[in-house]
């Protein structure tokens, strides 16, 4: 099945990449590595913010992950010019999740975008990764994800 099928079988459409916010940019490839920028849980809707484990439930982080997924995604196809085809394997996340000094279900909230690569991506999209908790994220979102992705 193709990634484009999969993503319609899932009931994703991919929103139009987030710009950058300071001096930095969405994407960079370096030879076969292409290099995610940390993608935030943000959507239309305006997103999940947020501190996980006070204001924000661990369900909703684990939804605000795979926002950041989605959002990985659209990343990928801007930087692939809309070919998701050439990801040949989702190499590295890092996750990052604004968490309450008590909250340690880091992990769990982080799978809500580990999930979603292996969905989309079958074993491609098995990867490395880290999960961190942190005091703050950018501009008050809840969870925020980098990746690194191999690509021909």
């Amino acid at each position: 099945m193709s990634i484009a099928a999969r993503l319609t079988e899932l009931g994703i459409s991919l929103p139009e990449p987030a710009k950058a916010v300071a001096n930095y940019v969405p994407f960079v490839q370096s030879g076969g590595l292409l290099h995610i920028s940390g993608q935030l849980s943000n959507d239309a809707s305006g997103g999940v913010k947020g501190t996980v484990g006070a204001d924000v439930s661990p369900e909703q982080a684990q939804a605000a992950a795979r926002m950041c997924g989605v959002n990985l995604l659209a990343q990928m196809s801007a930087a692939l010019d809309g070919d998701l085809e050439r990801v040949v394997r989702v190499v590295k996340l890092g996750g990052f999740v604004q968490a309450a000094g008590d909250f340690e279900a880091i992990p769990a909230v982080i799978n809500g975008c580990s999930d979603l690569m292996v969905e989309v991506f079958g074993d491609k999209g098995r990867h490395a990764r880290s999960a961190v908790g942190v005091y703050r994220l950018p501009l008050g979102f809840a969870v925020e994800v980098d990746a690194i992705v191999e690509v021909k």
